[in-house]
């Protein structure tokens, strides 16, 4: 996970995967909905939480915020390791979500300018991807 730094430690992982999410509403909150993203969000995490039950959150979390905290908050305490799994595992399931919801390849082009590597623009990513 090269967003979280040369030698990421579980907090660091944590603030990434949450830059990460923050990046992705930005971009699909126009098209989804605020409360659409809180959904799909929560749906990840449900899902994630099978392979990683340290993620389980129990009860109603109408507070999406909270949520995020609570998430971020249980990332950073587990081991390194184990959070760049569970981290990627949610930003693959969330995607998946995506996916499911408008489509592959709308969602693909949504957010291409959030996984192009952090060194390149968006621009170069796609150039890039189109020639490969």
């Amino acid at each position: 996970m090269s967003r979280a730094g040369n030698a990421p430690d579980a907090s660091a992982v944590a603030e990434a995967t949450l830059n990460i999410y923050h990046q992705i509403s930005a971009l699909l909150a126009p098209i989804i909905g605020v409360r659409g993203l809180d959904a799909i969000f929560s749906r990840s995490l449900h899902l994630t939480s099978k392979a990683f039950p340290w993620l389980a959150i129990a009860g109603d979390n109408g507070d999406h915020a909270a949520l995020l905290a609570i998430f971020k908050a249980r990332l950073a305490d587990s081991e390194t390791n184990d959070a760049i799994e569970a981290s990627y595992a949610l930003l693959e399931t969330f995607t998946e979500l995506m996916s499911a919801l408008i489509g592959e390849s709308l969602t693909r082009l949504l957010l291409r300018p959030v996984w192009a590597l952090p060194s390149q623009k968006p621009s170069q990513k796609i150039d890039q991807e189109t020639n490969s």
